[in-house]
């Protein structure tokens, strides 16, 4: 089965923004947002109905059927999966009610559909007690909290997802949290490190709440998982789409040259696959209150202590096997340290 990165975004979200707009000015709620990684079900499902015009049409069977009982309006709000009829912001068990998790009871838009017991939706793959960046959409930003509840090992997927086949405690909580970009674009995100938990394996849902304090709205969604060894990869989008470019490269750091206070870097990016890759991105955390001065060959962005690197115009392309790389300068606090890298198309 063919597999992508969540984070395989960029380029499409023009071509769908002025529609999405649209539809947005007359909505009972403005836009919030929704887990990119691990992808929700209605993230993923919009990323599976993008097409090169523009249109949204799901090629994952779950997500057709979804959209044939809940109809387009989804696709076009898939971060809108909120409820503001509790008395406090956050509500779960005893204010959405067992089979309607996935879709939060939504007041705004009908999301049934995503309530459906399939087990072909897409899938995110994971392994368990690793460490992952959970990354959640914020097409409108608000402050407030988030909970992530995993599903018990002895949970039926042939039956609707109750509470009580939800673990009462959530594996991972952050108030708040960084974020990159600007609200109402698909490469806006909260982002935090979350330990997934452990001795799980096969499939799973973690259900993601989003609780603002600033309101009583609450925002909903199910992500679904296998805790299979991986490391991100999705599979079930663009079932029918032409095969996608690379999505994996490896990046490997180096420290070239020290002084007190400061050093400088290089990073060299590889293409390790048997196709052409067409752009890449790698990200790090800059340890130790580490401060980048300068960057070079390439367009570095900063959002606290999350550092990104994109490919400049005249390196974007590495056919199979190739490698290029960049540099940069950088202030620390006691010495070097080299970080762990992630490195992916965009």
């Amino acid at each position: 089965m063919r597999m992508r990165k969540t984070t395989q975004l960029a380029g499409v979200c023009l071509t769908v923004a002025a529609v999405v707009a649209a539809l947005l000015v007359t909505s009972p709620a403005s836009a919030h947002g929704a887990m990119m990684i691990a992808g929700s079900r209605t993230f993923l499902c919009w990323e599976d109905g993008i097409t090169s015009t523009g249109q949204i049409i799901p090629q994952n069977p779950a997500c057709q059927a979804a959209i044939a009982q809940s109809g387009p309006t989804p696709l076009f709000n898939w971060f809108a999966v909120g409820n503001r009829a509790g008395t406090t912001s956050g509500q779960t068990a005893g204010f959405i009610p067992d089979g309607k998790i996935c879709s939060g009871n939504s007041n705004y838009f009908d999301f049934s559909g995503f309530d459906l017991v399939r087990n072909d939706w897409p899938k995110t793959h994971l392994t368990s007690g690793s460490t992952i960046q959970i990354r959640y959409n914020k097409w409108a930003a608000h402050p407030g909290s988030w909970r992530l509840y995993m599903t018990k090992p002895t949970w039926d997927p042939t039956k609707p997802l109750t509470w009580a086949e939800i673990q009462s405690t959530p594996f991972s909580t952050v108030t708040d949290p960084a974020s990159v970009g600007n609200p109402g674009s698909v490469d806006s995100y909260y982002f935090w490190n979350a330990g997934l938990p452990t001795g799980l394996t096969g499939y799973q849902i973690i259900v993601s709440v989003w609780a603002r304090s600033d309101s009583t709205e609450t925002f909903y969604g199910c992500s679904d998982v296998v805790f299979d060894g991986g490391n991100g990869q999705v599979t079930g989008i663009g079932i029918d789409a032409p095969p996608p470019t690379p999505t994996a490269c490896s990046a490997t750091y180096s420290i070239t040259n020290s002084w007190p206070g400061g050093f400088q870097a290089s990073v060299t990016v590889t293409n390790p696959t048997t196709a052409t890759m067409f752009g890449w991105r790698t990200n790090w955390t800059l340890p130790d209150g580490e401060t980048i001065n300068s960057a070079w060959n390439g367009t570095l962005s900063q959002a606290g202590s999350l550092a990104t690197m994109k490919n400049a115009d005249w390196n974007k392309v590495l056919s199979a096997g190739a490698s290029t790389n960049f540099g940069f300068t950088a202030n620390f606090a006691s010495s070097p340290i080299i970080p762990a890298l992630t490195c992916q198309s965009p």
